[in-house]
């Protein structure tokens, strides 16, 4: 299986989604190497960044159910970095 190495900037404005979005990304657990939160209070936002390592599609569907939720943006970066596991 190719797996890609990726980072997902996500930013969420609806502080009620905070749940959905931890459900998802704990859904996917297995391929996220880290993730580092940064509640930005002077804006009432906070800011996520996630390091992936999975199948292309993986990392797309991910995102994709991300962006779908309420308030929560997302931007996805893929590394050149490929691996055949």
């Amino acid at each position: 299986m190719n797996t890609r190495v990726a980072v997902m900037s996500i930013i969420v404005e609806n502080s009620e989604m905070t749940a959905e979005l931890n459900a998802v990304l704990h859904s996917y657990g297995e391929f996220i190497i880290g993730r580092m939160g940064i509640p930005y209070r002077q804006r009432g936002i906070n800011i996520i960044s996630v390091a992936i390592d999975a199948p292309q599609d993986t990392i797309a569907a991910l995102s994709g159910k991300i962006g779908k939720l309420k308030g929560v943006s997302v931007k996805t970066a893929y590394s050149a970095v490929m691996s055949d596991e």
